[in-house]
């Protein structure tokens, strides 16, 4: 089974992303250049990554005293991927990119993700690169930048410290003016880092020749103390290898040590790590500290890296969406083949009648719907965020200012929304499977092992919930979520009209006026320990909603299809979510409409 046509389907029935040809800068692209980047990540994913996703789950990272040891699998991964030149295809022509519409870039990964989202695509190198040329210095670019993307350097993003953890108000990493010269440094304003970093990912390896570290770290104020909150937040560009202004390689190591290797239940192709900053191990022109180059302005680090960590949301939304995927296509090809049971009639079961597949139960069945539906409407979900990036980057200004506010409204749903459902696909997949799921004979096991990560990846749906009920249903006077809701009533018109969606757009209508009062309810005292004691029951049911709004949009072009089995399955998904997902909203958002303090009110010596 191929995940191709599905993308396909997405990309050019759904989405028309060939209607992007005609902006200015996507002029020189047509389907044809679509179909053979689609076609070369897809090949590269079958060659390099698929057959090796079992060996790097196995032949963890390991660190040798002084450098971290991957499989020859990995390396060979990294180099195919690099020589693609998919870590800068949305990039300009004149820095060596392929100015590819990143709905494009997001679904031609999506195949990686499927592959073996262990062994990695350059989710994070990207994201690293991207930033600084959003925010990185003339020269920041082409040091550090234009080197990621042409494969030379990798890239990390630094955040969490082991006391830390989400909470970034209590990073203690410190950053110091490095000399009386500090200032006139060609890469940027120099300074000295002390401080700790954990949960790193791809913190250390010998896949690339530099590691280009953007770390988060405060600068002391004039009595020497770290402003306290995340308003001191400043950010640094930290390479493992000190470089020169034209990004060749000095031969001096900065001052960062690997202290240990995470090893994790899952991802474990990805080497993960705590890192040592500025501990003296390596001194830098004799001295300890870490040379870090800042980013932007002071104080202002946590404003430039939420570039980042909103584009590594969606990535993560995305590896989950295809982790799923994966068990899905392994449970019914499993299910296909494995003869197991047999049909009940009306006297019963006849044991003389020899078994059926499984595939031919109703219970696996539902369970292969339920898979169906989740990663394939995540799936959508993922690639309609890539295109409002596209809107929001090549629209005119209103309909960027559009794409911008409703990807503010979707991020928290994007990266949380796969991560939870997904990760119940891969259960299922298990399920289907029997006792030989649990077995490393089979693949299943390690996708549900990998994809429990992405609960807590890029922030756990807690933060995700209070950001999308504290803050992003909220801004701007709550004009996202009044544009989320307006092309929401746009399928619905289109659907109502049409005998067998009829019952599903009222239904999604009422879906939407049940969050719209929750939203009011949850707010209603104005005091944010009661609006956000709910805040995760009502990110379900937000996210359950968008589910149905955009499975009901890909129905309405699929039913104007030709018949065929892909039509057949894509109506019996939607209508699956419809009956058996949308109606658990009412219980998630009684809680918020009700502002229930069981939760919050619990005692601690209760439990």
């Amino acid at each position: 089974m191929s995940l191709r046509p599905t993308v396909d389907f997405l990309l050019y029935d759904w989405l028309d992303a060939p209607a992007l040809n005609a902006r200015e800068r996507f002029a020189d692209h047509s389907r044809e250049t679509f179909n053979a980047v689609l076609d070369t990540c897809e090949r590269i994913a079958r060659e390099k990554y698929a057959p090796f996703n079992r060996v790097v789950d196995t032949q963890e990272p390991h660190f040798d005293g002084e450098k971290v040891i991957l499989p020859q699998a990995t390396h060979d991964a990294q180099k195919a991927y690099a020589d693609s030149g998919m870590l800068g295809a949305a990039q300009d022509y004149d820095v060596g990119g392929m100015q590819l519409p990143y709905t494009v870039e997001a679904a031609a990964n999506a195949f990686f993700a499927m592959a073996s989202v262990s062994i990695g695509s350059g989710m994070l190198t990207t994201g690293n690169a991207n930033l600084l040329m959003a925010h990185g210095t003339p020269a920041q670019k082409r040091a550090f930048a234009l080197n990621e993307f042409n494969g030379r350097f990798s890239g990390t993003m630094c955040l969490s410290e082991p006391q830390a953890g989400s909470s970034l108000s209590d990073v203690a990493t410190r950053a110091v003016p490095d000399g009386v010269d500090f200032a006139d440094d060609p890469l940027g304003p120099r300074y000295r880092l002390k401080g700790n970093k954990m949960w790193i990912s791809a913190g250390e390896h010998e896949l690339t020749e530099n590691i280009v570290h953007l770390v988060l770290a405060k600068i002391p104020d004039a009595d020497g103390k770290l402003v306290p909150g995340t308003r001191g937040i400043s950010l640094f560009i930290v390479p493992k290898k000190m470089i020169r202004e034209d990004g060749g390689l000095t031969g001096e190591r900065n001052d960062i040590a690997l202290a240990g290797l995470n090893h994790k239940c899952g991802w474990r192709g990805t080497t993960n790590t705590l890192l040592n900053f500025g501990e003296g191990k390596y001194p830098v022109r004799g001295e300890a500290g870490a040379v870090g180059y800042l980013v932007g302005q002071p104080g202002k680090g946590l404003h430039c890296m939420f570039h980042m960590m909103n584009e590594a949301r969606i990535a993560v939304g995305m590896a989950a969406t295809m982790l799923g995927m994966a068990g899905y296509h392994a449970s019914l090809d499993y299910a296909k083949n494995r003869p197991q049971g047999r049909p009940m009639g009306p006297a019963g079961k006849d044991p003389a009648q020899p078994p059926v597949r499984i595939i031919e139960h109703a219970d696996v069945k539902r369970m292969l719907l339920a898979q169906k539906a989740y990663c394939e409407g995540a799936l959508a979900l993922e690639l309609y965020c890539a295109r409002l990036v596209d809107e929001q980057h090549t629209g005119d200004a209103a309909t960027a200012d559009d794409a911008r506010l409703l990807l503010e409204v979707l991020t928290p749903i994007a990266k949380s929304w796969p991560s939870e459902w997904c990760l119940e696909a891969n259960s299922l997949a298990i399920q289907i499977h029997g006792g030989y799921g649990y077995t490393r004979d089979f693949p299943v096991e390690q996708y549900w092992r990998d994809n429990r990560l992405n609960m807590i990846h890029e922030g756990t749906h807690g933060i995700q919930a209070m950001d999308l009920l504290g803050r992003k249903v909220l801004m701007e006077g709550g004009k996202g979520l009044s544009l989320l809701a307006g092309r929401i009533n746009n399928t619905i018109e289109r659907a109502i009209h049409i005998a067998e969606f009829a019952a599903h757009a009222n239904a999604l209508g009422q879906a939407l006026a049940q969050v719209g009062a929750a939203t009011k309810a949850a707010w209603a005292t104005g005091e944010p320990t009661d609006a956000l004691a709910n805040a995760v029951p009502y990110m379900q049911a937000f996210g359950h909603m968008v589910l149905a709004w955009i499975w009901l949009d890909v129905a309405l072009v699929a039913q104007a299809a030709p018949a065929s089995n892909a039509r057949t399955g894509r109506l019996a998904a939607m209508r699956f979510f419809f009956h058996y997902e949308l109606p658990k909203i009412g219980a998630w958002l009684q809680v918020v409409s009700h502002r229930d303090q069981t939760c919050a009110s619990m005692p601690e010596e209760a439990f």
